[in-house]
């Protein structure tokens, strides 16, 4: 693959998280080195790459269903990364036309370059501001003139938060800040003590790649972060045999608020 002109400011020098994942996609936003990151991944997790996959899919399923079958029309994706393939926006305006999306990315470089993809598509707005600062992610939203906290909105926090020490706090205030009937999506990096060593390898790329690592957490540690919201069954959303695959890799919930 030939790599093509940076945008300018973007160090292609160091691994990216948000293009390792697009690789992993195979999208194009994404340059040698990050193709030389998913090769080390994938020695020590050949799934990796339909774990991502499987990822994605449980993204848009997720978002089909509130979309659909949920009537939510307006939703913030934290930790977004780079506009890839069936992005939010893409399969809820399929659905809902006038859907509107807002994407929240802490990445200043991911941000810029987000902006630039997303620059024709009417409804989608991109911010920068990191789930630490949950309060900022809620206030910037709703400067966008696209998100009304005092409706339902659906949040997603997918394949984001295991990126994060201890965000259980953060995430309790975005919580609050959704109006009744709205929906909470997370995936996450889960831990098998059979793999550890196999994660650490991992924790050490994503390490050079984002400046830190990674918290994979048990099944049970991700279902805090819904709080008191009612979770729905999974497999409405992803088929069983796809859960048992990459139970060593990930898991995924969605909950309503009451």
């Amino acid at each position: 693959m030939v790599d093509r002109e940076p945008p300018g400011g973007v160090d292609v020098t160091t691994p990216n998280s948000a293009r390792i994942y697009d690789y992993m996609l195979g999208g194009k936003d994404n340059f040698a080195v990050d193709r030389a990151a998913v090769a080390e991944i994938l020695k020590v997790f050949p799934e990796s790459r339909e774990g991502a996959q499987a990822n994605r899919k449980f993204l848009g399923d997720a978002v089909r269903f509130m979309a659909r079958d949920a009537g939510i029309r307006q939703f913030v994706d934290i930790g977004a990364g780079l506009p890839t393939q069936d992005n939010v926006h893409q399969v809820a305006q399929r659905l809902v036309p006038d859907a509107r999306v807002v994407y929240v990315d802490n990445d200043p470089v991911v941000c810029v370059h987000g902006r630039a993809i997303l620059a024709t598509a009417s409804g989608v707005a991109m911010v920068q501001a990191d789930v630490a600062d949950g309060e900022k992610i809620t206030v910037a939203a709703a400067e966008t003139g696209l998100i009304d906290w005092s409706e339902p909105v659906g949040v997603l926090m997918v394949a984001m938060l295991h990126h994060v020490a201890d965000p259980y706090d953060q995430v309790a205030k975005i919580r609050e800040a959704m109006a009744p009937g709205s929906y909470l999506v997370v995936s996450h990096l889960s831990i098998a003590e059979s793999r550890r060593q196999d994660t650490e390898v991992v924790n050490s790329t994503y390490t050079t790649a984002r400046g830190r690592g990674l918290f994979p957490r048990t099944p049970e540690e991700i279902s805090r972060f819904f709080g008191d919201f009612e979770q729905l069954d999974n497999t409405s959303f992803i088929e069983p045999a796809v859960l048992r695959r990459f139970a060593a890799l990930g898991w995924g919930g969605l909950a309503r608020k009451s």
